[in-house]
């Protein structure tokens, strides 16, 4: 068997068994690694040397964790979740909830899709204003799955369809210049033609998550919500324009130092200037925020551990080999097979940027060889590295919902947010994906 699939379906299985997903990336990179024939020990020296790679995500995540107990400290997005649960409480029929809850997941969507393109937070926004709306959604009864199919879409359709913020990197930096690299000139061609299709199949996904498989009410237990998550926090005018200054200030530094851990730094350092934060509480405020994102952080550095072990077996190469001998001179096949194939590196790596190189090299070429067009193969490329970002137990896609949904432990990252938006996403992402190979 190919050793990345034995190792990206070990860690699958373990984390459908509820084992922790740095435990399972850890034993699925050690058997993948066995059974590619590497020795234990080489096994394991390449998992330490690419655990350095997901360092910089994790203290960015970390310092980004304290600046979001800081906002909540202020009281910002609790006067909005006010406003909005004083609106819950003037409704009593069941239109005007669903309405409400129609706004609620507009908003999200359009935070969501700012922190991509806009403002580029990547996830930095839920631990913000995810847990203060828990519970007006558990007044509502709304499905907190519904929640976790909405962020994941706001977080992944805008880089793989926009090419602005992380868009411009993903779509610009990474997938036109590797598809460039290896062989096809991509002067001229616009990348937003080529993932119109597959971002048709991101939208496809959400509105079956919104209107059909989550429009349900699903119940939540209110006392663990205000437990963990104080419906009453106190703020005033000065908090909240305090607040207001210290995130402009944090993306101002962030985008002029390109550094999220110094623009989270300087926001939380405004609190503590301004009083919002008391000096004495400083500390015990900032150890708070960093445990908060620090289960992304170590799984995004044993993510990249995986990565890097499945790089030196060698098996992805062959495992794009072993799919082509299966194809013969079937274009449909040939584009069903690599984007399955992007899937499982995705799936296992939890990083779409991070895939486009590796499948680059070996699908332009196999492209060009079955007689895909320019368009068509930006298409392939660009999906099949998008394919396993929903859906990933390791994504970060996935990682930053499940933190703002499940601060009072009500919801489950594995069965609650990474199975409904594999099923919601990457099973579009197939279809319109293949459908984009096969009429660009």
């Amino acid at each position: 068997m190919n050793a990345v699939v034995a190792a990206v379906g070990i860690m699958l299985v373990l984390s459908l068994c509820r084992i922790h997903v740095v435990v399972a990336l850890i034993i699925g990179a050690i058997a993948g690694g066995l059974i590619s024939g590497l020795s234990l020990e080489a096994t394991i020296d390449a998992f330490n040397s690419g655990l350095g790679g997901g360092a910089t995500v994790a203290l960015s995540y970390a310092t980004l964790g304290a600046f979001a107990v800081a906002i909540g400290k202020s009281g910002l997005a609790h006067a909005l979740a006010d406003k909005a649960l004083a609106l819950v409480g003037r409704q009593d029929d069941g239109k005007a909830v669903t309405g409400i809850r129609l706004l609620i997941v507009g908003l999200l969507i359009a935070v969501a899709m700012s922190s991509q393109n806009i403002l580029p937070i990547h996830i930095a926004f839920i631990p913000l204003v995810v847990p203060p709306l828990l519970y007006v959604m558990a007044k509502l009864r709304m499905d907190r799955r519904l929640v976790a199919c909405v962020l994941t879409f706001g977080l992944i359709t805008p880089y793989m369809f926009l090419p602005v913020g992380f868009g411009g990197i993903y779509l610009n930096e990474i997938l036109l210049a590797n598809v460039n690299d290896n062989g096809v000139a991509t002067d001229g061609l616009n990348v937003m033609s080529a993932m119109a299709l597959p971002a048709l199949g991101m939208l496809t996904g959400l509105l079956v998550a919104v209107f059909v498989s989550y429009r349900g009410n699903r119940d939540y237990d209110l006392e663990a919500i205000g437990q963990t998550e104080r419906v009453d926090v106190s703020y005033s005018g000065r908090t909240l324009v305090m607040a207001l200054v210290a995130i402009v200030a944090a993306f101002v530094v962030q985008l002029w130092l390109g550094s999220m851990i110094l623009g989270a730094l300087t926001g939380f350092v405004l609190f503590n200037l301004s009083g919002v934060v008391k000096w004495k509480e400083a500390d015990d405020l900032f150890t708070e925020g960093m445990k908060m994102l620090a289960m992304i952080g170590f799984i995004m550095i044993a993510a990249s551990g995986f990565a890097e072990v499945m790089r030196e077996t060698g098996e992805i190469a062959s495992l794009v080999e072993g799919s082509v001998a299966a194809i013969g001179d079937n274009k449909a096949l040939a584009a069903l097979l690599m984007l399955v194939v992007g899937l499982l590196i995705t799936m296992g790596i939890g990083s779409s940027f991070s895939t486009i190189p590796i499948i680059a090299a070996l699908y332009v070429p196999l492209a060009l060889e079955m007689g895909f067009s320019p368009l068509a193969i930006l298409a392939l490329v660009g999906t099949a590295g998008a394919l396993g970002d929903a859906g990933s137990p390791a994504s970060d896609s996935t990682l930053g919902p499940t933190a703002g949904l499940n601060v009072d432990g009500q919801h489950n990252h594995i069965w609650d947010t990474v199975v409904p938006t594999f099923l919601h996403y990457n099973l579009p992402l197939l279809v319109f994906g293949w459908l984009a190979a096969m009429v660009l």
